[in-house]
This record gives C-alpha cells, sequence and structure tokens, in this order.
C-alpha cells in the first residue's frame, strides 16, 4: 500500500487543503534536517530506512554521461531545492542525479504569493515563484561546508537564473558570477533562459543575447565542467534549431527540454480555487500533465537534428514508467521529475526504475542506454 497516495496526499490536497508553498516548505525543512542528520542517530536510522524503500540499484540503469557516472537516468528537477539545503539526502530518495536552484546572484525573494497553485484536474501545477532564493554566495557557502564533510553518492547539478535587478543587456555577466561562485561546487549547470516568471528572461533564449552568456562562461570555465541550457516547450522549431546550433558551437554537454509552458490548452480547471480566477488570467508557467507531449515532441526533434550527438535530460510531465520510457525513447538520456514525484510521491522513483527495468527486458535490451532514441533507430 503506497501510504502517500492513499492518506498523506488525500489529507493535504484535499481535507487540510494545505497551501502549496507552505508544503513545500515543511517538506524542504524535513529534509535539510535529515541532510544535516544524515551520518548521526536518529537521521542515520532514517537515511538507512529511506533507502532501503525507496532505492533500486541496477547496473542496467546505470550510464557514464559527460564525464558523470549516474546510477540512474531519473533525477530531480530545478526549482524544489532552491537553495540546495538537502543536496546530500536526494540519493536516499532513490534519485540518479539532482539538480539544484535555480539560483541567482543576487538573494531575492521573488514574486509576491500567493504564487504556487495545484491544478488536480490536470495533474499539474501552475507557478510564478520568480527564482526565490537565498543568492550563489550563500548556496556557495552551504554547499562548500557539506562537500567537505560528505561523499556525494550521486551528480548534483546547478541551475543558474538571472537576478531580477539585473538588466538584460547585464545578463552574461550576471550569470558569469554566479559561476565563478559555484563552479568547483557544482558536478554540472544549467543555464536557464526559459522560465516565464522572470520579465524578459526568455529573450535570452535569442541566439545573439544567449550566446553571449554561453560565451562568458565557457571562458570561465578552465576545469571544463558539463554546463547545458534549459529551454522552453514554446519556441519554435526554428528558434530550437538556432539553440541546437549553438550547442554545438559552445561545445554544451547537452540540452534540457523543457521548462514550463506557458500555454492553457485544454485545461480541465475552469477556476483556481484560491483565486477565484480562471488558470488563463493567472500569470505564470504550467507544469505536470499538459506539459508531457510537448516536451517530448521537443526532445524528439533535437534527438533528430544532432542524431543523438547532444546528450538531452528530459522533463516535463513524467508520472510513470511509460513517461518516462516515451522520453528516452524518444532521445533523453535522462529525465528529470518535480510536478509528478508531488502528486505521485516519493515511491514514484522506485516504481519508475522497476518499469524501466520492465521495459528493457520487453524490448530485449541490456541497458538503458540502449534504449535512448530506440524510437527514432527502429524506424530507420
Amino acid at each position: 500500500m503506497d501510504i502517500y497516495q492513499v492518506a498523506i496526499r488525500p489529507l493535504f490536497f484535499n481535507l487540510v487543503k494545505a497551501d502549496p508553498e507552505w508544503l513545500h516548505q515543511q517538506t524542504i525543512g524535513s529534509l535539510n534536517w535529515l541532510s544535516q542528520t544524515s551520518t548521526y542517530p536518529p537521521g542515520s536510522w532514517v537515511n538507512h530506512r529511506l533507502e532501503k524503500s525507496l532505492c533500486l540499484y541496477d547496473s542496467r540503469l546505470e550510464q557514464s554521461l559527460f564525464g558523470l557516472k549516474f546510477p540512474n537516468p531519473v533525477g530531480l528537477a530545478a526549482g524544489f531545492d532552491k537553495d540546495g539545503v538537502a543536496a546530500n539526502i536526494w540519493a536516499s530518495l532513490g534519485f540518479g542525479f539532482a539538480e539544484l536552484g535555480t539560483v541567482t546572484f543576487h538573494a531575492q525573494p521573488g514574486n509576491p504569493r500567493p504564487r504556487l497553485f495545484r491544478l488536480p484536474l490536470d495533474k499539474a501545477a501552475l507557478n510564478r515563484m520568480g527564482f526565490n532564493n537565498s543568492g550563489a554566495a550563500a548556496m556557495a557557502a552551504r554547499l562548500s561546508q557539506e562537500k567537505q564533510e560528505l561523499t556525494r553518492s550521486i551528480p548534483i547539478g546547478i541551475n543558474l537564473g538571472k537576478s531580477k535587478v539585473t538588466p538584460l543587456e547585464a545578463a552574461a555577466q550576471d550569470y558569469l558570477d554566479s559561476f565563478r561562485l559555484l563552479k568547483d561546487l557544482g558536478d554540472y549547470f544549467v543555464v536557464n533562459v526559459s522560465s516565464p516568471n522572470t520579465p524578459g528572461l526568455r529573450s535570452l533564449q535569442d541566439a545573439a543575447m544567449l550566446s553571449a552568456i554561453l560565451e562568458l562562461l565557457q571562458t570561465e570555465n578552465a576545469s571544463q565542467k558539463p554546463i547545458f541550457v534549459k529551454i522552453a516547450p514554446d519556441l519554435t522549431w526554428e528558434a530550437i534549431a538556432d539553440i541546437v546550433s549553438l550547442a554545438k558551437t559552445y561545445q554544451l554537454a547537452g540540452i534540457i527540454a523543457t521548462n514550463t509552458t506557458i500555454s492553457r490548452d485544454q485545461l480541465k480547471t475552469q477556476v483556481i480555487e484560491q483565486t477565484g480566477k480562471s488558470p488563463q488570467s493567472e500569470a505564470g508557467g504550467i507544469s505536470g500533465e499538459p506539459l508531457r507531449h510537448r516536451s517530448t515532441e521537443v526532445i524528439r526533434f533535437i534527438w533528430q537534428q544532432t542524431q543523438g550527438q547532444i546528450p538531452i535530460i528530459g522533463v516535463g510531465g513524467i508520472f510513470s514508467p511509460q513517461d518516462a520510457w516515451e522520453k528516452i525513447t524518444a532521445g533523453a538520456s535522462l529525465i528529470q521529475v518535480y510536478t509528478g514525484w508531488i502528486y505521485e510521491g516519493p515511491l514514484m522513483v522506485r516504481r519508475i526504475l522497476k518499469g524501466l527495468l520492465d521495459h528493457l527486458e520487453q524490448s530485449g535490451l541490456n541497458s538503458i542506454s540502449e534504449a535512448v532514441g530506440l524510437e527514432t533507430k527502429t524506424k530507420k
């Protein structure tokens, strides 16, 4: 029995109707405590129980990509652990990697509340958080201390965003300032130019502006840390092709597809209870099930454009093993979850991994890497 789905989720979502952001803060606070006490009782006991219940280890799920070893392809997407306060605990929850942030150079409170809403009829969320975080210096101090105390068992990525107070013409320097503080503390880095919740940010996906950011970062990147760019699902195919070209030019490690969408097509939710307004009249990005098909289309397009030569991290609308398999066979080497994990609960990662192993057996494959892009390969 999945206690989360049977009791915990109905309690907080339906009975108590807890505010999503408050609930998130309580969760991240508990995970922060567990991360800090994971090597001491009683935290070590809880940590051991979590690993036993939630983790699944199988060599067929392992991959080595851009110089890093991933024990499994399911990662935590950026946005959940914005300040990196639970960096040491994500492996115990079954994840094969985790992405911290989005972090900005200047600490910022984000947009006014309420700014996070559940859309249960659509298995979705609407957020306009606005990169609320404590800033790159605070994250650097925290991760420096933790790195001295613990050895990471999974790769940890850091998602970088532009500070709201920084004008667009100074964006490249803003990303560089964050990277300089954090470059020795993350295993890979992500240039986030695709959130809809910072004014003008998505304009940085324009080839000229993105080129300026990538040029500065790669010049600074003497240790050759893998750098990704995270793109929006709402881009035209031409604009995505331009970013693919830039990824090749600046020797990026890969592309993350995709961020949240500003589309409101075919939503079942008519009114958001907290505001009394329709999703169409509320600002923010939609994540979850409504994003699933489009993000897979983008993954497929990038895979075909690059003939599988640029690694893709697929994110958007993953709830089940079948959802994960679709992303991987479309071309994603790794996948990330967030909204699905909120709806499905902590056992979701293990269920997905078990399902992926079942798919491998049914397809006669020996490893998850053989499944990447399988959909296109079999059509040739």
